[in-house]
């Protein structure tokens, strides 16, 4: 569990916890336009964003309209943020970690700035933001993709996924429908140096070592998040290893294991005879999962995410944990049930992004 960072704010901070419910003053994470429905070039934003009510937190993302699962994650966050009287500032360093530290910079010198909501790009890169925000009193939300162990100290919580555990699971389905079989898969990784690709990553392959070593991992690459790379690099490992050698995949992500499925079909490959498991359950993953080209894979919800991001700022400006599930607020975890052709249409699991 991560220390409060509660006993940092400055008693300004805390003073704002009596709130208005007010309307938000929010950016597009895309182009950072003012998104209050209002045309006035004055730059008023329809809502009050100036009160002493009203709680100031910047939204440093790695992503926002310009990707699928930004799009359907920023409204959630944006009316939570309205109901919970906090004035967003949201960013979009587009994976680059110069720009997402840049980013961070002008928070931090921002003195209205009461808390941050942080979605790192690269987690290597990240602990000067935390120590500059640390240093300044203000409190450090981690939303989505978590920051390396020894840096979870300067932050007050994470909400997201429990990456490692949507690897694991993933294995779990791959060992399940491997059922004792000796075969030969392929991995697809995300983005190098990205938390959330090293623990998926790592939750596949130690869970597949543990539970199933009739699973041979023969090569992996990353796919970086992009179906077109995963399927180069799909086609890649499968001419390293030998197609004859494969009988499954696994990817991180439906957008990357589309990429592999379709390596596989450009060599004209029957899909349906292998055993393949991802992790999403997105617009391009269920409908691989119903037409049996994709074994299993484990639902996400992008409206979760950015919700709960804003519910975890809330407690660290406010200390109200009465939102959310655990003792003290400093981790909230997404459930992720598995998607396979038994449940794939069921309502509970239906894609958002």
């Amino acid at each position: 569990m991560r220390k409060s960072r509660l006993v940092l704010a400055p008693a300004a901070m805390l003073a704002a916890a009596a709130l208005v419910l007010t309307g938000c003053a929010t950016e597009d994470a895309s182009t950072g336009s003012s998104d209050s429905g209002s045309s006035d070039s004055s730059g008023d934003t329809g809502g009050d964003t100036g009160g002493d009510d009203t709680l100031k937190v910047y939204a440093l993302l790695p992503q926002g309209n310009d990707q699928p699962y930004g799009t359907t994650y920023l409204p959630p966050m944006q009316a939570k943020a309205a109901e919970l009287g906090i004035e967003l500032t949201i960013t979009n360093s587009e994976y680059d970690g110069d720009k997402q530290a840049s980013e961070c910079e002008i928070a931090v010198a921002d003195s209205e700035t009461d808390g941050i909501i942080l979605w790192p790009a690269i987690a290597d890169s990240i602990r000067p933001c935390l120590e500059a925000a640390n240093a300044a009193g203000i409190p450090v939300w981690i939303t989505n993709a978590d920051v390396n162990p020894e840096d979870t100290g300067l932050t007050y919580g994470y909400s997201g996924t429990d990456s490692y555990g949507q690897g694991a699971a993933s294995a779990e389905m791959m060992c399940e429908f491997a059922a004792g079989a000796e075969i030969g898969i392929i991995q697809i990784n995300g983005l190098t140096g990205n938390s959330v690709a090293s623990l998926r990553g790592a939750g596949f392959r130690e869970t597949v070592a543990s539970e199933c070593p009739n699973v041979t991992i023969l090569a992996e690459q990353p796919g970086n998040w992009n179906k077109d790379e995963s399927q180069i690099a799909a086609s890649e490992m499968l001419t390293a290893v030998g197609v004859e050698n494969v009988q499954g995949m696994y990817a991180a992500d439906d957008s990357m294991v589309a990429g592999g499925i379709a390596a596989l079909e450009a060599r004209g490959l029957a899909v349906e005879d292998f055993i393949i498991t991802s992790i999403g359950n997105t617009f391009l993953g269920n409908p691989l999962v119903i037409d049996g080209k994709l074994d299993g894979t484990v639902f996400q919800s992008s409206g979760w995410d950015g919700e709960n991001a804003v519910i975890g700022i809330y407690r660290a400006l406010t200390g109200d944990t009465s939102l959310g599930r655990d003792d003290d607020g400093s981790v909230l975890y997404m459930p992720n049930p598995k998607v396979t052709i038994d449940n794939a249409t069921d309502p509970s699991v239906a894609p958002e992004w």
